[in-house]
């Protein structure tokens, strides 16, 4: 087992370091559903903690691993997402949750296109409110994480640069 915090560069290089090899390079790192926030009035430097790690966090451990993964044959990056991060859907509350997470989608775009050409297939899915530290109530664990699972088995011909959940497509 490596040891990682993906908020600090130092623990990203080590694991990277550690890691001979990488197929799926899952980021599912996130902190700080702010509920009690709006953007008006929020705490920047929680704010500034969320992006440090929901954003940020995926963003340097992709950087990190890259390497493994322009080795690997079927390489996948899957960045665990949320609605909350949808422009789409996108009304008030939970400032720092939802920029860190709309980030992230945008984060998820970019790094497609420019991997496509290494084969890397880099796609972003929603859970769904899931039943964990984040959030509790919600649907089970298993049901939230068959959306990853599904998109770290996708076929090399399969979509990237998309935002998922269950399988099906979801509005940026």
């Amino acid at each position: 087992m490596v040891q990682l915090d993906v908020a600090d560069e130092a623990s990203v290089e080590r694991a990277a370091a550690e890691i001979a090899t990488l197929d799926i390079l899952v980021n599912n790192a996130a902190i700080l559903y702010d509920t009690w926030a709006r953007a008006a009035t929020a705490d920047l430097d929680e704010v500034h903690a969320a992006l440090e790690t929901n954003l940020f966090g995926a963003w340097r451990t992709t950087q990190a691993f890259l390497p493994h993964l322009r080795r690997s044959a079927h390489a996948r990056v899957v960045n665990v997402s949320s609605e909350s991060g949808s422009l789409n859907g996108m009304s008030g509350g939970t400032p720092a949750y939802s920029v860190s997470k709309a980030g992230l989608n945008a984060l998820t775009r970019i790094l497609a296109a420019e991997l496509r050409g290494d084969g890397i297939l880099v796609n972003a899915v929603c859970p769904g409110w899931t039943d964990t530290d984040m959030g509790q109530g919600g649907r089970p664990v298993e049901q939230g994480a068959a959306s990853v699972v599904w998109a770290a088995e996708l076929p090399d011909d399969g979509p990237t640069g998309g935002f998922f959940r269950d399988g099906r497509a979801l509005d940026w």
